[in-house]
């Protein structure tokens, strides 16, 4: 399909754009600035259903959240700011939830659910972790080395004492200062905690490292590990992952997904709600990392996802994009985004979905993006083929989409060299063609929405309200196309025409998220 764009109007001079380095501006960050002019309606206005509160902040200051969080619990109830990092991870910082049963009588119960100690290490007094207060049978809930150290220790007890002890792992014996212990009391030598923490941070794990002991699932400290590695780089290495544990187990933060950023994105509250980069510009679902995917719900995409993931044979089976035309039968390639075809050889125009003519197409978009249920299945076989039909409908379509999104960027890049020859040939200024790159940026937005319809389409009960619903999709449906097509004949189309598509399509994704969009 020929792409090309219309004329701008009368050239004017005295707009035209000299100074070059603003026009590099706008031809280098166009993505840019279609996010902030659509997105400053949803940014402005909490009326709207896409709103979402949220700031893009520095590594810096989400670690300044983070212990600034540690520090209330360990203070609250006078524990170490390393256990109280762990028991926040776990419990995916709440911090009411941890001071509450840590000042509760089940705190035993609960510090062996979060993998802290197990609950037959009892201590007489939760917050006092002192000799006094450990008792005889509990020294082995600490290294040997700080007991030792530890200036009130009974001298009763140093003539009793060890002063050699076994290591179960490497089976020698080691002096008691060179064992350590977490507060499960399994101790072992220095030298062998240092190659398993070794070990653990050299794959990619902090907060998740456990015990050596075969079943023990007591998680190990970050002052433990810092006894150890203090002022290495192993260290360096294990708070980068500790850090990232935080941020990952924290829902009111979220780290870029873009490749090699560094920009936390955190928000008040915690919604599938479409967030942008300020650094990279990348754009994806605040709650669950994925591209953003309303209306369907991040559980439902991640079950429609894995579905297409594993039905290997059925992407085998769409991976061809050739149809034949309907009326004479010759094979036709989709080269663009639209679903209004033209067979070069008939000149016969129809639907890339249903194969329909185009003409009485736009009365019967309902019935081309709906899917109808053979109510007369006997056995279990024809409910398997039935299964597998209504699959294939529903990904057939998802699947399309996916390969417009990609057809009409290679189509955007066309009107970008189109607009710069305009601009470049005094036929309007840059700000003049604006409005083809907001087009297609919206036309973007707005089959992105329509692609995900499917996933929750397919997984909505039958009824009324999947009725109405595969209504207003049926009319989204139709006027996407409809801006597609305008804007690949923009040569013959109205700007006017254009900006009018644009307003119906914006309206049309609105009242459709607003409707199903929760």
């Amino acid at each position: 399909m020929e792409s090309s764009v219309v004329d701008a109007g009368e050239d004017d001079d005295d707009v035209y754009y000299d100074d070059m380095e603003e026009y590099d501006y706008y031809c280098n960050n166009e993505e840019a600035i279609s996010d902030h002019q659509m997105d400053s309606g949803l940014q402005t206005s909490r009326k709207n259903i896409e709103f979402f509160d949220y700031e893009c902040i520095s590594q810096e200051q989400a670690k300044a959240i983070i212990n600034s969080a540690v520090d209330r619990v360990a203070s609250a109830i006078k524990i170490s700011p390393s256990m109280a990092k762990l028991l926040l991870i776990k419990t995916q910082w709440n911090e009411e939830e941890v001071i509450f049963n840590f000042k509760s009588s089940d705190v035993h119960c609960f510090l062996e659910e979060k993998c802290i100690k197990p609950a037959h290490k009892r201590l007489d007094s939760p917050t006092d972790f002192s000799v006094a207060a450990l008792g005889i049978d509990s020294l082995m809930e600490l290294s040997y080395s700080k007991f030792a150290e530890h200036a009130d220790f009974p001298e009763e007890l140093s003539r009793s004492f060890p002063t050699k002890l076994l290591c179960d792992v490497c089976l020698q014996t080691h002096l008691v200062k060179n064992h350590k212990a977490l507060l499960c009391e399994h101790n072992y030598c220095h030298d062998c905690w240092k190659t398993h923490l070794l070990q653990n941070i050299s794959n990619g794990q902090a907060t998740s490292i456990e015990c050596m002991s075969t079943g023990c699932n007591t998680l190990v400290q970050e002052d433990f590990i810092g006894d150890i590695f203090s002022g290495t780089i192993v260290m360096e290495r294990y708070e980068k992952h500790a850090f990232r544990d935080c941020v990952n187990s924290n829902p009111y933060l979220r780290a870029c997904i873009g490749p090699d950023c560094s920009v936390i994105i955190q928000a008040k509250e915690v919604k599938a709600k479409r967030v942008i980069c300020s650094k990279c510009r990348s754009s994806y679902c605040f709650k669950c990392g994925s591209d953003y995917h309303a209306p369907t719900d991040c559980k439902t995409i991640k079950l429609w996802l894995t579905k297409c993931a594993d039905d290997s044979e059925t992407a085998n089976y769409i991976s061809s994009h050739t149809k034949d035309c309907p009326k004479c039968g010759t094979c036709i390639e989709k080269n663009g985004g639209c679903n209004h075809m033209k067979c070069y050889s008939c000149k016969y125009e129809f639907c890339w979905m249903c194969l329909d003519t185009w003409k009485t197409h736009g009365s019967q978009y309902y019935e081309c993006s709906r899917y109808r249920e053979n109510p007369n299945i006997a056995n279990e076989n024809e409910k398997a083929r039935e299964a597998l039909k209504k699959y294939l409908f529903y990904f057939e379509r998802w699947d399309n989409h996916m390969q417009s999104l990609r057809l009409e960027g290679k189509a955007l890049e066309h009107i970008k060299e189109i607009i710069n020859e305009k601009v470049m040939s005094n036929a309007g200024t840059w700000i003049d063609w604006q409005y083809l790159l907001d087009a297609a940026a919206l036309l973007n937005r707005c089959r992105k929405t329509l692609q995900y319809t499917y996933p929750y389409a397919y997984y909505m009960e039958a009824g009324p309200n999947k009725g109405l619903f595969e209504y207003q999709q049926a009319q989204l449906e139709a006027e996407i196309e409809n801006l597609s097509w305008k804007i690949e004949h923009a040569v013959t189309t109205i700007r006017g025409e254009i900006e009018n598509q644009m307003d119906i399509v914006e309206k049309r994704r609105i009242t459709l998220l607003e409707d199903f969009f929760v």
